[in-house]
């Protein structure tokens, strides 16, 4: 796969014709993979190249001002994703106030002149252009008129909601990780190098990694969540808090994961944490024994979680 950030791939002496495919893509839940999929199909049935094409930084951080806007995943994330999929080429194009101004009409001869795009597959309630002008309809008729053939998938809806990147935020925000996880359709995980901490965990026993998440990244609210963590190519049962440890009066937001049956040396080594579920919130105790009590109350959730699966 090329991953780029323009659409400029006949400079990789590519002159293929392509399929193309256009979101954001934040998170690649089971919407964004039907899309990609059948970008994929229809790249490998008709002797095309795949190409799907994202956007750098959300439309929304340039559109409506949402700044900072916070991502199911990273970018780099993001791209670790994407190469699990078979697709030729992952265009992140930048997104600035003078591209969102493109009418629809030069937005399609920008497929055609630069991606020699034939095929072109969105969503059923895509848009794009000046003021979003540019939706299936007015796509499927300038697109005609160019000889490229759209093809409108429609929303996939579980309980009775579009799938969408904000309904997975929404969920994320109210600590409901299994149905981000469902929408998804894989665990919500940060991944980050195991940075050093207050070694707090280390004296009463319960050692942690602690990790600096990718910047701007959507984090579930503060507290305890059953998680498993990936190292080195192997998947270990862990716990992780989330929050600024009010016990010993700890003011940064730290994430912290004790790995269960683990003790090697992770400083500077990435890491991936992938959440299951809540456990509790946030509570400062009187006494580190306390704490200590509550971490194995802890631990047992998770252990009874993990045999249930």
């Amino acid at each position: 796969m090329n991953i780029l950030d323009n659409f400029n791939i006949f400079e990789q002496g590519d002159k293929k014709e392509t399929v193309v495919t256009i979101g954001n893509f934040d998170g690649i839940h089971i919407g964004h993979k039907k899309l990609i999929t059948i970008t994929e199909k229809y790249a490998l049935d008709k002797n095309l190249k795949s190409v799907v094409i994202t956007f750098n930084p959300h439309p929304l951080e340039i559109v409506k001002n949402k700044s900072p806007f916070f991502y199911i995943f990273s970018e780099e994330e993001k791209d670790m994703e994407i190469k699990k999929e078979n697709i030729d080429y992952f265009i992140k194009y930048p997104f600035t106030k003078d591209f969102s101004n493109v009418s629809p009409e030069d937005f399609v001869n920008i497929l055609i002149e630069k991606l020699n795009c034939k095929i072109l597959i969105v969503g059923e309630d895509y848009c794009f252009g000046r003021n979003r002008t540019g939706n299936v309809n007015v796509l499927k008729k300038i697109c005609k008129e160019k000889g490229i053939k759209v093809i409108k998938i429609s929303n996939i809806v579980v309980d009775g909601e579009r799938v969408s990147s904000s309904i997975i935020r929404e969920c994320l925000n109210n600590r409901n990780i299994k149905k981000a996880n469902l929408l998804l359709n894989k665990p919500y995980y940060i991944f980050g190098k195991v940075v050093e901490g207050n070694k707090l965990g280390r004296t009463i026993g319960f050692p942690t990694a602690n990790i600096i998440p990718p910047k701007n990244k959507l984090l579930p609210p503060d507290g305890v969540y059953i998680t498993k963590t990936r190292y080195n190519n192997r998947i270990y049962d862990s716990i992780t808090n989330i929050g600024k440890n009010p016990t010993v009066n700890n003011t940064d937001r730290t994430i912290e994961t004790y790995i269960f049956d683990f003790n090697q040396n992770l400083y500077n080594q990435n890491i991936q944490v992938y959440f299951y579920d809540w456990i509790r919130g946030v509570k400062k105790f009187s006494s580190i024994k306390e704490l200590k009590e509550q971490i194995s109350k802890d631990i047992s959730v998770a252990f009874r979680f993990f045999k249930t699966k």
